[in-house]
Formats: structure tokens, C-alpha cells, sequence
């Protein structure tokens, strides 16, 4: 990683080391990023060492979730006022804490509560490390390469910790630890090695006059809480969006959100200063990375399900099969750094969110037998004459290079002209919008697969129990072709929405390539072409 940026380190030793910085934040950032799925293939081997229901298991990933999108305005403005590399190692020392709470915990309450303690670091951690890419390297090839390399680790990230996960959770009990607890543990000396050798690779941004907006944090952070547990409470079969707490958590994020913006207005130091959104082209990045990643996230939940619930893949299998993603993505990043300084924003990151709509139309024609004849006859997984290479490969590499070359040009352009006391906060906000968008898609994403599956779902139990198929194997067949008529409509629906950041991408982002070369002074505006 340190030959990407090879010929940009500064001889002077006084100067930062580009390319161990880099090695730094990537670190930390693929930590952060990773951990939000390494967790889920060992839900079931948590469960049971454990005894958590069911029900409960998914705060396992929730509470993650929750605790880390609510906090990240919050961690962003923090590193602006106190210094952005201290409180990235702060972050990385509290994951790392965390984590170990988490590996070594005998009991629910230890476990949940060290995931969202988990999301704190991650929180402090994130901003602070792109802020830190914007304020560390000089614009041009050198920050451009950085933020490839950091679009690489948050966009690998998802499918790096799936296959680690189901590689973690299958290996046999080392020094008396079960599989499951790995998942934790693996973070804890690279947290705490990359806090140690920030000091000597990272410069200090220094600190700011001003205070912390204590009323907006309040009301923005529990705003946020409010929308993010709302939507992934309606993503939830069990709940939905008629459920009463679902209404109530949506209501009250939305109302806190409001009173959040009435007291930005009104203060001289805001946690959010509104400037940040003035500009339009930074304004249509941020809006394009929550469409993005509600249609990402919901690719990776539906499609690791279909690969274990209906083709039959092991948890480590079912890793492996997202390795191309990490490759493709690669790819994508590499290829939109190299066109970054000759070709604007608007044209790579148009492409790559159009390859990326196909490919999820492409994983919307995953079949398996649907009559009743055909589905006895491959019990007990129908999917398994799902072809892997044929049917998913294909869409898994297109979509991969077409995120890769999405998200390097919009994170350029939203922390572009950025003032340099903004830079933390506008770095929360970028990954505010990633995980509020991811948590709403999935909540959208899986009530358009339930309300889908359902009718097959019956038609399908009538039929086999018609045909003498007892009533408990009847729903399990019956499963296998209703999840995939829900997964499949999910994912045209997760189509639509790339489609739509794309269509804003083509009319609204409009900034040059030759001005993503330049820092310009501070808080100058992006000229719009």
C-alpha cells in the first residue's frame, strides 16, 4: 500500500510519512467497517454458547449499528475542536477495549453492551480518518490514491468481514476461546497498534477555540438514534412498520431532528454548521451516499441469506463467495484514481452507479425450481442447482468495480473546499448519511421481499401439504421459493435506488476534475460548470 504513494513522501523527517499514515487509517477504517458484519455469521454459534433467543441476537448487530450512525456527528465535531488524531486513537483504544470486553464476555448484557460500546470508538475513530486523509495529504494524485485506498477498505469492508467471519467462527476452540469469540478479539491488537503508531505518522491537527454545542449533540445524536433503531425495527419481520415502537422511534428521530436543526440556527458554534450543505455539488454527494449504500448493504444481507438458506453454503463458503467483491472493488478503485485527474467526477461516478443498478438486476433473475414436483425433487436445497459462477459471480464482480469507481470521485467531491475546521464534521456527515442510508434501505429492502414472499409462501405450503408433505417439511420446502421471490424483488427494488443516485449524479454533480486537484482557499465555493 505505501507504493501508491510512493512518490509523494516528503524527504523532510519533520514532514508526515504518507504512505504509513495511509497504513494507519486504513487499518482502523477497515476495522470499524468490517466489524458491523463479521458478527453475523456467528450469530447462531453466539446463541448457543451463550444462550441469547433468537429475538435478541440481532441487537448483536443492531446495538453495533445503532450506537455507531448516532454518534458520528458527534465524533466528527469532537475531532474538529479537539484535535483530530487524538481523538482517532481515542476511538481505536475504545474499540479495542471493547472488543476484548466482547471476546471474553460469558453473558448477554456484557456482549450487547461492549457492541455499542464498540460503536463509540467506531464513531470517534471513522471521521477522524477521513478528516485526517483531507488534512494530511496535498490535493492532487496523492490524496486522490488516499481516498482509493479508504474507498477500498469502507467498500471491502462488508465482504472482508464475512469471509473472516465464517473462516473465525469454524476453527476449532484456541486456548479455550470457541470460534465466535475471534471475531472480537482480532481487533484488539490492531486497534491498539495503530493508537500507538499514530503519535509518529499522523500530524496533529491541533485544537480550536470554541465549545461543544452540548444541545445540538443531545438532540442530534438521539434524532439519529431515533430514525436509525425506527428503520431497522420496520426491516424486522417480527415488527414491521406498523409496529407501535417502530411509529414512535421514527416519530420522535424525526421531531428531534427538527428541533436539531431549530437549534443550529440559533447558535454561534453549531455541532452542524448549515455551510456544509450550501454548497451543491458536496450536497448531491452526500445525498448519493445514502441511496448507494441502502442498495450495498441490502445486496450483501439477502445474498449472503440466499447462499446459505437456499444453495446450502457453509459459513465459510459463504465468505468466500464475497471474495471477488473485495477484488472487484479494488479494481474499481484503481481505476477511477487514474481517471480522477484527467475525467470529472460526474462521468466515473455516473458509470459506476449504472454498473452497479445493472448488476442488481442481475442478481433480481436468481431462480430456483418453483413448482411443487421440482422443489420435492431437489429437497432438501432447491437452490443447489443455483450456478454459482453463472448466476452470482458475474453480478458480484460488476457490482464491485462499479462501487469502487463510485465511491472514490464522491468522496472526493464531498470533503472537497471543505474549511479545515469543517473537516471533521463534514467527514461525520458523509459517514452519517452512509449508515442512516444503509439502515433505511434495509428497512425498505426487506419489506418489499416480505410482502413478496408471503403469497408464494402459502401457495406453496397448500400445494405440498396437498400432495401429503407433512406440514413442518412442507414450510421448509416451501421457504426455499418464497425468500428467493422476496430476495430477487428486493433486489430490482435495490436497482431502482441506484438508479435514482445515478440519475443525481448525471444532473447535479457538476464539479471539475481540474479543481479536485487544487485545496483553493478556505471555504472558497466549488465552481459549478
Amino acid at each position: 500500500m505505501t507504493d501508491l504513494i510512493a512518490a509523494e513522501v516528503p524527504t523532510s523527517d519533520r514532514k508526515p510519512r504518507l504512505g504509513w499514515a495511509l497504513v494507519l487509517i486504513s487499518m482502523a477504517q477497515l476495522m470499524v467497517v468490517l466489524d458491523a458484519s463479521i458478527a453475523n455469521i456467528a450469530l447462531p454459534y453466539i446463541g448457543a454458547d451463550l444462550g441469547i433467543e433468537g429475538a435478541n441476537l440481532t441487537w448483536i448487530v443492531t446495538g453495533y449499528a445503532l450506537a455507531f450512525g448516532a454518534l458520528l456527528l458527534l465524533g466528527g465535531r469532537l475531532g474538529d475542536l479537539y484535535g483530530r488524531r487524538r481523538v482517532f486513537m481515542i476511538g481505536l483504544v475504545v474499540f479495542a477495549v471493547a472488543s476484548l470486553l466482547g471476546g471474553l464476555a460469558q453473558n448477554e448484557a456484557l456482549l450487547l453492551g461492549a457492541r455499542g460500546l464498540q460503536g463509540l470508538g467506531a464513531a470517534l475513530a471513522s471521521p477522524a480518518a477521513l478528516a485526517l486523509i483531507t488534512t494530511t495529504f496535498p490535493a492532487g494524485p496523492a490524496r486522490n490514491r488516499a481516498f482509493a485506498v479508504y474507498a477500498m477498505m469502507s467498500g471491502a469492508g462488508a465482504a472482508v468481514g464475512l469471509i473472516l467471519g465464517g473462516w473465525l467462527t469454524g476453527l476449532d476452540p484456541v486456548l479455550n476461546l470457541e470460534g465466535w469469540r475471534w471475531t472480537f478479539l482480532i481487533n484488539v491488537p490492531i486497534g491498539l497498534v495503530a493508537a500507538t503508531l499514530a503519535p509518529r505518522f499522523l500530524p496533529e491537527s491541533g485544537s480550536q477555540q470554541g465549545r461543544l454545542d452540548v444541545r445540538g449533540a443531545v438532540t442530534g445524536t438521539l434524532g439519529l438514534l431515533g430514525l436509525v433503531y425506527g428503520f431497522t425495527r420496520a426491516g424486522e419481520e417480527q415488527y414491521g412498520w406498523g409496529d407501535t415502537w417502530t411509529i414512535a422511534s421514527l416519530a420522535a428521530g424525526a421531531a428531534l431532528l427538527a428541533l436539531f436543526g431549530f437549534v443550529e440556527s440559533r447558535v454561534a458554534q453549531p455541532l452542524l454548521p448549515i455551510r456544509v450543505f450550501a454548497n451543491r455539488t458536496r450536497a448531491t454527494s452526500y445525498l448519493v451516499m445514502a441511496l448507494v449504500p441502502a442498495a450495498m448493504f441490502a445486496m450483501f444481507y439477502f445474498l449472503s441469506l440466499f447462499v446459505q438458506t437456499v444453495v446450502g453454503y457453509s459459513p465459510l463458503e459463504s465468505g468466500l463467495a464475497f471474495l471477488p467483491f473485495s477484488v472487484g472493488i479494488v479494481i474499481g478503485a484503481g481505476v477511477s484514481t487514474s481517471l480522477a485527474s484527467r475525467v470529472d467526477p460526474r462521468f466515473i461516478a455516473g458509470v459506476g452507479t449504472l454498473m452497479s443498478s445493472a448488476a442488481l438486476i442481475g442478481f433480481s433473475r436468481l431462480s430456483v425450481p418453483d413448482s411443487v414436483t421440482e422443489v420435492m425433487a431437489n429437497a432438501p436445497h432447491v437452490g443447489s442447482s443455483v450456478s454459482y459462477w453463472a448466476s452470482i459471480f458475474p453480478f458480484v464482480v460488476l457490482m464491485s468495480i462499479g462501487m469502487g469507481m463510485t465511491f472514490v470521485p464522491l468522496t472526493l467531491s464531498a470533503v472537497h473546499h471543505l474549511r479545515s475546521e469543517d473537516s471533521g464534521i463534514g467527514s461525520g456527515v458523509l459517514n452519517t448519511m452512509q449508515q442512516v442510508g444503509g439502515a433505511l434501505g434495509l428497512a425498505i429492502l426487506s419489506t418489499v421481499a416480505l410482502n413478496a414472499s408471503q403469497g408464494t409462501k402459502e401457495g406453496l405450503v397448500r400445494d405440498l401439504t396437498a400432495r401429503g408433505v407433512p406440514s413442518d417439511d412442507a414450510g421448509a420446502l416451501a421457504f426455499v421459493g418464497s425468500f428467493t421471490e422476496g430476495a430477487t424483488s428486493a433486489f430490482l427494488v435495490g436497482a431502482a435506488l441506484m438508479a435514482l443516485g445515478s440519475l443525481a449524479v448525471w444532473t447535479l454533480l457538476n464539479v471539475r476534475h481540474e479543481e479536485l486537484a487544487t485545496d483553493g482557499p478556505e471555504g472558497a465555493p466549488v465552481h459549478i460548470g
